[in-house]
């Protein structure tokens, strides 16, 4: 497995947009780019329509408050500052995508796909087009530039923080524009408030957000059905046997053990895990917890940091953000990417990103579309 390489400094400064949510992160990151030198300018992008009906307080990214933080937080630094408009994207792109996949009977990452189609699509072909070289974010993670131009996305120098699975969706293009500040500093969470106070940013006590931005009360289950309507079905064992209902499938995922509601016990006592979801019939399958283990999948959509990869190879893989790294041998084969486990796994559903490393590189990502089990054949989950 290769190492972090030192990560070299820029040969000159930059015109550099940070993107700035109204965290700590963030504004510690755009801190740091106009301390090393850099024309920096800094962004909050604005994702609802109506901001009142996104997480209030101090737990989203997304809000009116989020907004008025980040512009103290430039003023501070002593930065232009703009809030840009991209509610309208954010939704097409983020929320009605998340709505789909549910429905699909899929479980999507909005994180990510944030990343891929805002962040670093939306804002970042803004910005080049207004002259910017790189945007900035709070991400901890770490760009590596090769003596051959050519650049890398590696985790960042504290694992613990590590936020390189929901970066896996850039390529080298996108990298050629990313700066991540905060990727190669070695420090608790605790430090960078800390770095915050003594800048004087007032977001250094801000607690993070763990949530969906565009949920405002946290419950996905009710936010999907005043989407989708309630959708009444049947909850079945492995045999096909009835044992409970639901009121709409997507409100269920793989590996899923609270909030079943089934009426009797499994024969053995046991509890019963959320096996499959067929939003054709409107059925939710459920089963002991070793029907969970997945030896093999397949994910579409592939996206890589670099060149693609050729011929099959040894990788670890990570299957959730804040999951750990699995042992996996995988191969790209017409254009979908095969998976085969080294040991079991558990909790893998269609619909999540699959991230592959070679040490601390990230190769690329895909979208999970099928999974083999040990006692099945592969499937449309």
């Amino acid at each position: 497995m290769t190492q972090t390489p030192p990560q070299r400094p820029h040969a000159r400064p930059l015109r550099v947009l940070a993107a700035m949510s109204g965290g700590v992160d963030s504004a510690v990151a755009a801190a740091r780019a106009a301390e090393a030198g850099h024309d920096v300018t800094g962004v909050h992008l604005a994702l609802s329509a109506n901001p009142q009906s996104f997480r209030t307080g101090a737990r989203g990214c997304c809000t009116i408050e989020d907004s008025r933080d980040a512009r103290r937080a430039a003023d501070v630094i002593g930065i232009p500052f703009y809030v840009w408009d991209l509610a309208e994207r954010f939704r097409e792109d983020v929320v009605d995508d998340f709505v789909a996949e549910y429905e699909a009977g899929r479980t999507p990452n909005p994180c990510l796909r944030c990343n891929e189609k805002i962040k670093f699509a939306a804002l970042l072909d803004k910005a080049l087009a207004l002259g910017f070289d790189a945007v900035c974010t709070g991400h901890y993670a770490t760009v590596v530039l090769g003596e051959d131009g050519t650049r890398e996305l590696h985790r960042a120098s504290d694992t613990a923080k590590d936020q390189s699975y929901v970066l896996g969706v850039l390529d080298e293009k996108q990298l050629a524009h990313a700066m991540f500040p905060l990727g190669d500093t070695l420090t608790t969470k605790d430090e960078i408030r800390a770095e915050a106070e003594r800048r004087g940013l007032a977001v250094a006590k801000k607690p993070d957000s763990h949530d969906i931005c565009f949920i405002a009360d946290g419950d996905t289950q009710g936010f999907l059905a005043t989407r989708l309507g309630k959708a009444e079905g049947d909850i079945v064992d492995e045999a096909g046997t009835k044992v409970g209902t639901h009121e709409g499938a997507y409100g269920f995922t793989i590996g899923q053990r609270k909030g079943l509601r089934i009426g009797h016990p499994a024969p053995d006592g046991k509890p019963r895990y959320v096996l499959d979801i067929s939003p054709v019939n409107n059925t939710v399958t459920v089963g002991p917890v070793e029907a969970l283990d997945v030896t093999a999948l397949t994910a579409i959509k592939p996206r890589w940091c670099g060149t693609a990869p050729e011929g099959p190879g040894r990788y670890t893989a990570q299957l959730r953000a804040h999951g750990g790294e699995t042992p996996v041998s995988a191969v790209l084969e017409d254009g979908e990417l095969r998976v085969a486990f080294d040991e079991p796994v558990r909790g893998v559903a269609p619909g999540q990103a699959i991230v592959l490393y070679d040490g601390t590189r990230v190769v690329g990502s895909a979208t999970i579309a099928t999974t083999a089990r040990r006692t099945t054949e592969p499937a449309d989950a």
